[in-house]
């Protein structure tokens, strides 16, 4: 019954481990995978460069791009569905949150939410990916049939220039560092977001009404 919280509390303590591609201590592969995966971060000791069922090896460079852009885009989204998922919960009632019409776990909020909530919705996401497929990718008339997806030879996945709080690091392994930690936030929002949704789901109970009944 406890499956959100005890997931949480499981890998909130070894979300150093996650490393899907690494940095020098890469095992042996092909002289691509091993050449590109050294200028990658995110793998962290005791387990490095992470990489069980071998997609890295069987990835070229543009490949592997793509793959870091993935998880990258995916942990933050994970990321802020995790801050939504228990600011949604807890300030459920509140009378400036849809004339406080919305109420229970967050998996049903939204089909809860007045028509015009979706269209904003919708406009925002599409501009969001709009401006993200202008910034790294090729355009697709210029993509070759059989590499499809392509991204900008110059495009470092994930960085889309936008820092309005200008915290992006001057210093290189500062910024390697920075790197790092939001690849890991990001691992780590990824699984707590499964359980979450898996939890209410099972129980039909909110996580800040289980995270409640433990104190």
């Amino acid at each position: 019954m406890k499956l959100a919280i005890s997931s949480i509390a499981l890998f909130a303590g070894s979300a150093a481990a996650f490393g899907s591609f690494g940095a020098k201590s890469a095992p042996a592969a092909s002289p691509v995978v091993e050449s590109f995966a050294d200028n990658l971060v995110g793998a962290l000791p005791p387990v490095g460069f992470w990489d069980p069922l071998g997609f890295a090896e069987k990835a070229d460079d543009a490949l592997l791009k793509r793959y870091r852009e993935a998880e990258l885009t995916h942990g933050r989204v994970a990321m802020i569905a995790v801050i939504g998922f228990l600011v949604g919960e807890k300030v459920e009632g509140s009378s400036f949150l849809f004339d406080a019409q919305i109420s229970g776990p967050a998996i049903t909020h939204i089909p809860q939410v007045p028509e015009g909530f979706w269209a904003l919705l919708l406009l925002s996401i599409g501009a969001t990916e709009q401006f993200r497929a202008e910034k790294g990718w090729v355009d697709p008339s210029e993509t070759p049939i059989d590499q499809p997806g392509m991204l900008k030879a110059d495009y470092t996945p994930g960085d889309l220039g936008f820092d309005p709080l200008g915290l992006k690091p001057e210093d290189p392994e500062e910024f390697r560092e920075m790197q790092t930690k939001e690849l890991q936030n990001g691992r780590l929002a990824m699984l707590a977001a499964a359980g979450f949704l898996a939890q209410e789901a099972t129980d039909g109970k909110g996580i800040i009404e289980h995270l409640t009944s433990m104190s």
